[in-house]
C-alpha cells in the first residue's frame, strides 16, 4: 500500500494544486486488520510537513482510499489519514543534542596536559629538588 500510495504522490495525478509544488514521501503505513483503516505518515522533502500539506492530502483520502482499493482488489476501500512523520525531526533533534554535548563535555587539550601532570606526582615547579 506504501508504493502505491507514493506512486500516486509521485505520479501528481491527484489533481491539487499545493501537492503539486511539494515532494511528499509516504515512510510508513499502520492498516487495522480488517483494512479498512489506515493511518498514513508523510513526509516533506527538506522541511518540516506543512499543515496545508496534511489538509490537501486528507481532503483527497477517500479518492486515494478508492483507487487502493481497486487496485488491490479489496472489499472496502480504506479510510486514509494522513500524518505527518515526525521521526526525522525527532532523529535530527537527538543528534544535535548528542553533538552539543558532546562538545560541551570534551576535554580541552590544556586539560588533558594538566590532569596528565598531577596524575604522575609531578608539578613541574622549581620547589620539586
Amino acid at each position: 500500500m506504501r508504493h502505491l500510495l507514493a506512486g500516486h504522490l509521485m505520479r501528481g495525478d491527484l489533481h491539487d494544486r499545493h501537492l503539486e509544488t511539494v515532494s511528499v514521501t509516504v515512510s510508513e503505513v499502520r492498516m487495522s486488520r480488517d483494512l479498512r483503516h489506515a493511518q498514513v505518515f508523510v513526509a516533506e522533502l527538506g522541511r518540516d510537513v506543512q499543515p496545508r500539506t496534511l489538509e490537501a492530502l486528507n481532503r483527497l483520502a477517500p479518492v486515494l482510499g478508492g483507487r487502493l482499493a481497486r487496485e488491490m482488489n479489496l472489499k472496502y476501500a480504506p479510510r486514509l489519514r494522513f500524518e505527518a512523520d515526525l521521526s526525522y525531526s525527532h532523529a535530527a533533534h537527538i543528534d544535535d543534542l548528542l553533538r552539543t554535548g558532546l562538545a560541551a563535555h570534551a576535554p580541552a587539550a590544556d586539560d588533558a596536559g594538566d590532569e596528565g601532570a598531577a596524575a604522575s606526582g609531578k608539578s613541574g615547579g622549581a620547589g620539586d629538588e
